[in-house]
């Protein structure tokens, strides 16, 4: 059988998302733009693909089990009448690069008219399922290295929080509790323990995506799984973050972390902060337990923005100085295992994307 172009429309149902204000109670996940942002106890599909269609336009995940997706997404299912296979279709969308259909300049935008006409390249049913495999195996080792991150990263945040906020650390049972907190331990602002860089986005005339000047952060947009992802480019210098800067999001969702492994030029939309005598895990957990869900901080306030004098005088209990130093010495291990996976994931992605454009071009046979 030949390779044919097809319309997208001719191979997919299309399905906007639904906004849903139960996030975090339940089994399902909830899809945005950017990928899971909660979970709640209902679902809408199952075996599905997710285009991000607002914001983060033209992202592409892929979901077996039951999920919902948010209003702020695409879906798109298998026609029945159209035999393809799902897994070898979000391939293929991802080399399309559907981020580069979206429409408006305000706020970028994909809609189900503009996708349906697209063409797009539709193997037989057994090459589909081959190439699949092949790209799977490589997604299935990503997924692994995630898992393990994740673990890690849970690991250091249990410590931080049995040693800084059930106050179980080592020596708690001699140490006085003078006005409710342990002796030596003192409430002071971020910015006596953090120095702060807010964010200036440049002109985007200065923008590019072929590596001239430094990479450009905007928001969440590029965050990773734990390091921010190189996409665009810029050579206007404004506003600099340096290698193992912790970035955060100061619009919506306010407090979302990220680091970065190189300097980079930050927006508008973000923030970077150093530890003063470089105790990054010490406060890049801080922040992960005092902001512990989208735009809620730990006192029960909301934030749709803040801005560097919200930022800068925001209140923690810091421990004394022999605990800090422990706390880093244990986390910091954490992290660089972090790294270290996190490194091995650019790599799978790099093979990954190289053979993903070969076998869907035929140009690798398989």
């Amino acid at each position: 059988m030949k390779w044919e172009m097809v319309n997208l429309e001719s191979v997919f149902c299309f399905c906007n998302g639904k906004a849903t204000k139960y996030l975090n109670s339940g089994e399902y996940p909830v899809y945005g733009s950017n990928g899971v942002l909660g979970y709640c106890h209902e679902y809408l599909y199952t075996n599905a693909i997710i285009v991000g269609r607002v914001g983060a336009c033209g992202t592409i995940f892929y979901c077996k089990n039951p999920f919902w997706a948010s209003d702020n997404t695409m879906v798109l299912q298998i026609k029945d009448a159209f035999k393809s296979d799902i897994r070898f279709c979000k391939y293929m969308l991802e080399q399309m690069r559907l981020n580069l259909y979206a429409s408006g300049s305000a706020q970028p935008l994909l809609t189900q008219t503009i996708l349906s006409g697209l063409k797009c390249i539709q193997p037989p049913i057994e090459t589909q399922r081959r190439i699949a495999g092949i790209l799977s195996a490589y997604d299935d080792l990503i997924e692994n290295n995630q898992k393990q991150i994740k673990l890690l990263e849970e690991a250091a945040q249990r410590l931080y929080k049995e040693w800084f906020i059930d106050l179980h650390f080592p020596g708690h049972e001699a140490t006085p509790i003078i006005n409710g907190i342990p002796e030596g331990w003192r409430y002071i602002e971020l910015q006596d323990f953090a120095a702060i860089v807010m964010g200036q986005s440049p002109k985007s005339e200065y923008f590019n995506l072929s590596a001239n000047g430094l990479p450009f952060h905007q928001g969440v947009g590029s965050y990773g799984f734990r390091f921010v992802r190189d996409q665009i480019f810029t050579t206007s210098l404004t506003k600099i973050a340096n290698a193992g800067n912790i970035l955060f999001s100061v619009r919506a969702p306010v407090g979302r972390l990220n680091i970065t492994q190189n300097k980079i030029v930050i927006g508008r939309g973000l923030a970077a902060l150093a530890q003063k005598y470089g105790y990054q895990s010490f406060l890049f957990y801080t922040l992960k337990e005092h902001f512990f869900k989208d735009n809620i901080i730990g006192n029960g306030s909301i934030f749709a923005s803040i801005s560097k004098d919200e930022l800068a005088s925001l209140q923690f209990l810091i421990p004394t100085d022999k605990l800090v130093k422990s706390f880093e010495d244990m986390a910091s291990k954490y992290d660089a295992k972090i790294k270290s996976l996190d490194n091995q994931i650019n790599l799978l992605t790099e093979a990954r994307d190289r053979l993903l454009p070969k076998l869907m071009s035929g140009e690798i046979l398989v």
